[in-house]
């Protein structure tokens, strides 16, 4: 009897073929029902509840292995549509990898329809505020008309009312990063079949100078995919000249739609 645990990857509802990366990370085709559970047997003394939280704390063990999670999830996902499992799914057994398939079979069944010949996308906008602000009369009324009032002022007066431009560019900047945001994700929105709006992440965490103001993951169509994409490019060229900046990256395992229902 195998003392070590099984490591779950995703799910299959049609048989898998071997590739590159069944034989490259020993995986194995595990049938249960009506489904295909993707795996590998892993070591306790690297993922037992305890060792696995201790590994996780390691960045360069986590990049290396996260990324080894998505990528053989990607290569499944090319030819089959799969339910991913989140990165260090772990089973004690295949008994009990089958009472959880068993058990949950006709929600992750639901799930498998959901997300049939979709995929998911993940859109990061940023703001430059330097670049906003350099360009604000251009893109406010308010602002354009305070400027025109402190070139036509005394220098006492001017001197006021660009104290109180200042105070205004701060409120139009705020404004027009959250109308372009909503703009962005109301496009993208109408294009998806599902969305999720995600935190916004601090400077220290995306290692860029200009601000996050969207982040959001949507299900898309994979017959939609171009004009997603597409929709993309034009919000880009129009709006790179005010500050604003679009990061877009897919085809993901779609985690974010996917829900087992407890039971």
């Amino acid at each position: 009897m195998r003392d070590d645990l099984i490591y779950v990857y995703c799910l299959a509802n049609i048989p898998p073929k071997q590739n590159h990366e069944t034989e490259k990370y020993s995986l194995e085709f595990v049938k249960i029902g009506d489904f295909y559970v993707i795996v590998k047997h892993v070591s306790k003394d690297e993922f037992d509840e305890e060792n696995l939280k201790k590994n996780v704390s390691d960045i360069q063990w986590l990049e290396i292995n996260a990324r080894q999670h998505i990528n053989v999830i990607n290569s499944f996902m090319a030819f089959l549509t799969v339910v991913p499992f989140k990165f260090g799914t772990i089973f004690q057994s295949e008994e009990s990898l089958k009472k959880f398939i068993n058990d949950y079979s006709d929600s992750l069944d639901q799930n498998f329809r959901f997300i049939e010949a979709k995929e998911e996308w993940t859109v990061k906008v940023y703001c430059n505020r330097k670049h906003l602000c350099d360009r604000i009369d251009d893109l406010s009324a308010e602002a354009a008309s305070l400027e025109q009032q402190i070139m036509a002022s005394s220098p006492g007066k001017a001197f006021i009312l660009k104290r109180k431009k200042n105070d205004l560019i701060e409120y139009e900047m705020d404004r027009l990063c959250k109308k372009i945001g909503q703009e962005f994700y109301d496009t993208y929105q109408n294009l998806s079949e599902a969305t999720n709006l995600n935190n916004l992440l601090p400077k220290e965490f995306t290692g860029r100078e200009d601000s996050m103001i969207l982040n959001a993951t949507f299900l898309i169509k994979k017959d939609k995919v171009s004009e997603f994409t597409k929709t993309t490019e034009i919000f880009q060229n129009m709006n790179s000249y005010s500050g604003f900046f679009i990061e877009m990256t897919g085809p993901w395992p779609p985690f974010s739609f996917i829900h087992i229902k407890e039971k």
